[in-house]
């Protein structure tokens, strides 16, 4: 690296070679050198048969780095730049980009030796539940260390230790997170499809958003990211009393024949092919096959209702 020309402000102007920009960027030169073909980076200035590059294609390297890095593609970084070099400004979408990836919860990711994991979980070692927690992402490895990992989520790690020493067997813990994980990233792509059709539509309506827009969403971002959670919890709140009353009830009235039903009525005993039970109970326990069979065919009838209504008026439609 060589400084050449007048001072600015008090400042000599950085110059660069194209391995001494690699080496002050972390880029390799073959990278800079795509950049340039993709128009990424300025073109730098020729002095006979050696490009010359300053602190403008320094910074820009570590803008593209920051880009990638928060999850950006190539093609996408170009648009922001372009915004950029048109006097759009990045800004407000670097603001937006922080706010999405920063973080959505208050707790604190913490750490836990392998000892102390163990004594958590029955004293004894299991490096195949280890494993499968790595892969689940309750613990993360600490590269050099195999005597302590890092623990993203202490609150979900406390809540399997809560229901190993109640009895539930690692294997259903992880099984059931997995399951119940789908079904949370479920809500989580609904709430934001929701949330996007009817508020940022009208702030990323166009790429790359405005300065103004991306700071108006980055803002709306803030204020919307407790409502996922709270509606969660609330609902799940809800769901939980309904269940566990429904569940208790019953179990204390197992003694009864036939209790009568939730909804009104009396139960009566139904004819069911044996193989079919026996699916059921591989699928949710013999415990549960009852509740299981009992809950489908409340939906399928729900189901078959909603159809009819839909189709009485669709009828109705066409008679008008």
């Amino acid at each position: 690296m060589s400084a050449a020309g007048p001072p600015a402000a008090g400042r000599a102007v950085a110059e660069y070679r194209i391995e001494d920009l690699a080496h002050a960027s972390g880029a390799t030169v073959r990278t800079i050198r795509a950049y340039q073909d993709r128009g990424l980076l300025p073109t730098p200035e020729r002095r006979g048969r050696v490009n010359v590059y300053g602190d403008t294609h320094l910074a820009r390297l570590r803008q593209i780095a920051d880009l990638l890095d928060r999850g950006y593609t190539l093609a996408s970084i170009k648009e922001l730049l372009e915004a950029w070099d048109t006097g759009r400004g990045l800004g407000g979408v670097l603001g937006l980009v922080a706010e999405v990836h920063g973080p959505w919860t208050d707790e604190r990711a913490d750490r836990i030796t392998r000892a102390d994991l163990e004594a958590r979980f029955g004293g004894h070692s299991d490096d195949a539940a280890i494993a499968e927690a790595v892969e689940l992402g309750i613990l993360e490895r600490i590269p050099g260390r195999d005597d302590e990992f890092v623990v993203p989520s202490p609150q979900e790690l406390s809540v399997a230790a809560e229901l190993y020493a109640a009895g539930v067997p690692l294997t259903a813990i992880s099984g059931h997170l997995r399951e119940l994980r789908e079904q949370v990233e479920q809500i989580a792509s609904r709430f934001l499809e929701f949330t996007t059709e009817h508020v940022f539509v009208r702030y990323l309506g166009h790429r790359p958003p405005s300065d103004a827009d991306a700071a108006e969403a980055a803002s709306m971002v803030r204020r919307l990211r407790p409502l996922a959670q709270q509606t969660v919890d609330a609902e799940l709140a809800r769901a939980m009393r309904a269940f566990a009353t429904r569940h208790l009830e019953h179990h204390l009235a197992a003694e009864e024949p036939y209790p009568p039903h939730p909804t009104g009525g009396t139960r009566r005993p139904v004819d069911l092919a044996a193989d079919t039970v026996r699916a059921v109970e591989r699928l949710v326990g013999r415990e549960n096959a009852g509740r299981f069979i009992s809950a489908a065919a409340e939906r399928e009838l729900q189901t078959r209702t909603l159809d009819a209504l839909a189709a009485s008026r669709q009828i109705a439609r066409e008679v008008e």
